[in-house]
């Protein structure tokens, strides 16, 4: 049976753990994020859509890198949960509204992209607010993401003047309309497990 002293010991490395900002993943994530500036700029100033859509295409492909790192690395921490989840959504929304001010992209289709995130996300934050838990990402919300965030770099890449720019619309299409689907379909199914850490995050706090 462990001592008083070592319990208390690895309570103190588990609190350090949750709490600190400068790991590697936290580094990844940072990273990418300083590259949403480059993006812009390639797309919106140096108007080379095919370099852009190249980075706009790594970024989306390395999502999983922040949290493969925190597992093998075993630096996982409280702000890096939220750290990653709200890059991954600044990613997201910033470079779509970039790709609708660029015209490379159908209008239609960012739009139904961009209500689906802002509706969503108002209601997680008002849900917040008023004492919901966080909860983890559904898997076809992940699949959802991964479609998407696949689908406008190959979009975009359709607009340039490269040569796979053709293949790149094919591509585009067939990744995007199926995840622009299932985003509406996650965001349903969202509701019933908001309405749920509702109640149980209200709960919690009326018995503390």
């Amino acid at each position: 049976m462990p001592s008083l002293q070592t319990s208390e010991y690895s309570n103190a490395l588990r609190y350090h753990a949750d709490v600190r900002i400068l790991t590697v993943p936290n580094a990844f994530t940072l990273m990418r994020l300083l590259l949403l500036p480059v993006f812009l700029w390639m797309l919106l100033v140096d108007d080379n859509r095919a370099g852009a859509a190249l980075l706009l295409g790594v970024l989306g492909m390395t999502d999983w890198v922040d949290g493969w790192l925190a597992r093998v690395l075993h630096q996982r921490s409280d702000f890096g949960a939220v750290f990653d989840p709200v890059v991954d959504r600044m990613l997201f929304i910033v470079s779509a509204v970039g790709v609708w001010i660029d015209g490379g992209v159908a209008h239609w289709f960012l739009a139904a992209l961009l209500f689906r995130e802002v509706v969503v996300g108002t209601a997680m934050s008002i849900a917040t607010l008023f004492g919901m838990e966080r909860f983890a990402v559904s898997t076809l919300g992940k699949r959802y993401t991964f479609l998407l965030m696949t689908s406008v770099p190959f979009l975009l890449l359709g607009a340039s003047d490269h040569p796979t720019a053709q293949l790149g619309t094919v591509i585009g299409w067939v990744l995007g309309l199926p995840g622009l689907a299932l985003s509406y379909v996650t965001a349903i199914a969202y509701i019933p497990s908001i309405r749920l850490h509702l109640r149980q995050g209200r709960a919690r706090r009326r018995l503390r």
